[in-house]
């Protein structure tokens, strides 16, 4: 039994939005209770979808072995994209929307069809895919410091807060999305390197866990939903005034500013 109930870890988690972190939630999840933290992160899912909140896509967490290896857990996690955390290519991060921002670059997939099939495999993933495109997520913690346990980051949406599209989508015929290489760059400054194999050994087979996971839950991924498949290589701190790209092998470019407020 939690000593605190699981709609107070929410609430305490919302209202960090306004900018102040919290303390790890230890007094109410076990740092490796999935469970539970789920029913947080679904609590918050469903709050911000009553408020108007539109989803729009899903994005996948800790697709690096070494990651899951410092948090102690076998298997990615995920949280939702909601419309109104996509940012325009080339467009502006307020300062004031975030806490503690990193960003991380990553391989979108925008799907063309429903997936309903329990037994989702990779080339089924790719059979469903309208196109790739080229990602930056910021992530973002409510937890103070980065002191993140998996049900910390697991709680907070899969330390989720912004992302941003490049404007080539491109059909994954023809594309390497295992070997492709990244750079991200940090006013112009290569700050984290990488390549799709990075993500849980290929993007398609994170999104195909994800997609798993989905229709087990009984929430399964649609047509037209974004997929963030995971970081292709490590994160990096971002503060005000940066100018932030990545690249990615047949994908091309995708850019944003960090300002300075809103």
């Amino acid at each position: 039994m939690s000593i605190t109930s699981y709609e107070s870890l929410a609430a305490r988690l919302r209202d960090a939005y306004a900018g102040s972190a919290v303390a790890p939630l230890r007094d109410g999840l076990d740092p490796a209770d999935g469970a539970g933290a789920y029913a947080v992160q679904d609590i918050n899912t469903r709050f911000w979808g009553e408020t108007g909140r539109r989803i729009v896509g899903r994005k996948i967490g800790l697709t690096a072995k070494a990651v899951q290896a410092q948090l102690g857990v076998d298997q990615p996690d995920y949280g939702a994209l909601f419309a109104d955390m996509q940012i325009e290519e080339g467009g502006i991060l307020p300062a004031d929307k975030v806490i503690q921002p990193k960003a991380e670059a990553e391989v979108a997939l925008v799907l063309a069809q429903d997936i309903t099939k329990a037994s989702v495999t990779p080339a089924d993933i790719a059979a469903a895919t309208d196109y790739a495109v080229a990602a930056i997520e910021i992530v973002d913690s409510r937890i103070a410091d980065w002191k993140i346990t998996f049900a910390d980051t697991v709680a907070d949406n899969g330390s989720s807060a912004f992302f941003v599209l490049g404007k080539e989508g491109k059909k994954l015929d023809g594309l390497d999305l295992f070997t492709c290489g990244m750079a991200l760059e940090i006013n112009d400054a290569i700050v984290s390197v990488g390549a799709g194999a990075a993500c849980l050994g290929h993007p398609l087979n994170a999104a195909a866990w994800l997609a798993r996971v989905m229709i087990a839950n009984g929430t399964p991924l649609k047509a037209g939903d974004i997929l963030l498949t995971g970081a292709l290589g490590p994160m990096a701190a971002i503060s005000p005034g940066d100018q932030v790209k990545a690249s990615i092998g047949g994908l091309g470019t995708v850019s944003f500013s960090y300002g300075k407020g809103a």
